[in-house]
């Protein structure tokens, strides 16, 4: 059985680093690695999109990276109870035009016992900005 800990039940410590090892695994952009975080069956809501399993997971984070480039996302522990954790999270994006975008919004995690999430229902928020605005900035490594 393939888990991914920490495994719930979650305390303040074990919570907080659920949210930056998903913080960490959404900043590589790699769909392939970000999928395996989520069960087979995994339910997503992404604003008014609805997913079903890791498969359509993977598509849908193919997608995403492939639009929102140079992604950089920070994600903020709201609350936790026993196996579901809330985030408050930021992230800021370019189209291929140049464009500049920060998103906010808010998760609720649901996770299986082995600590892979079951559920997850996001509501984002995007508003354009300037490059000059741009909170999140990192060099690239070659």
């Amino acid at each position: 059985m393939e888990t991914k800990p920490p495994l719930p039940p979650f305390t303040i410590e074990t919570a907080k680093a659920k949210v930056q090892a998903a913080e960490d695994a959404w900043n590589t952009r790699n769909p392939d690695k970000v999928a395996l975080a989520y069960t087979e069956d995994s339910q997503w809501r992404n604003r008014a999109e609805f997913l079903s399993g890791r498969e359509e997971i993977r598509e849908f984070l193919k997608r995403k990276w492939a639009k929102e480039l140079d992604y950089r996302l920070k994600k903020t522990l709201w609350s936790f109870t026993e196996n579901r954790i809330s985030v408050c999270f930021e992230y800021e994006w370019h189209d291929d035009s140049g464009y500049w975008y920060r998103a906010y919004g808010n998760e609720q995690w649901e996770f299986a016992e082995n600590g892979l999430m079951q559920r997850r229902e996001a509501s984002i928020n995007d508003m354009p900005i300037l490059e000059t605005d741009r909170k999140f900035r990192w060099e690239r490594k070659a």
